[in-house]
């Protein structure tokens, strides 16, 4: 059983990874978010779109290239979450 566990959480160096240091997607999206909140109008859709990319990138990648069972589970449920919360 811990080494199922194990297994959820090691990177293929033997390295426990539960969170890296933000890349291109994740930066875009937090600014792009935090846009959204001072900005109006046209403007605030485009960053609120920006936003919505970014994050489902970052959740896409994950998904698909996440260094563990881990971090692909949590791209999976980030991209659910963020395609639930446009509908």
């Amino acid at each position: 059983m811990l080494r199922k566990v194990r297994k959820v959480f090691k990177d293929k160096n033997g390295k426990i990874v539960l969170g890296q240091k933000p890349n291109l997607p994740i930066i875009v999206w937090f600014t792009a978010l935090l846009l959204t909140k001072i900005t109006n109008g046209t403007l605030q859709d485009l960053f609120a779109i920006m936003s919505f990319g970014a994050l489902f990138t970052w959740a896409w990648l994950e998904l698909f290239q996440g260094v563990n069972y881990f971090r692909r589970a949590l791209g999976l449920l980030v991209l659910v979450m963020s395609i639930w919360s446009r509908t």
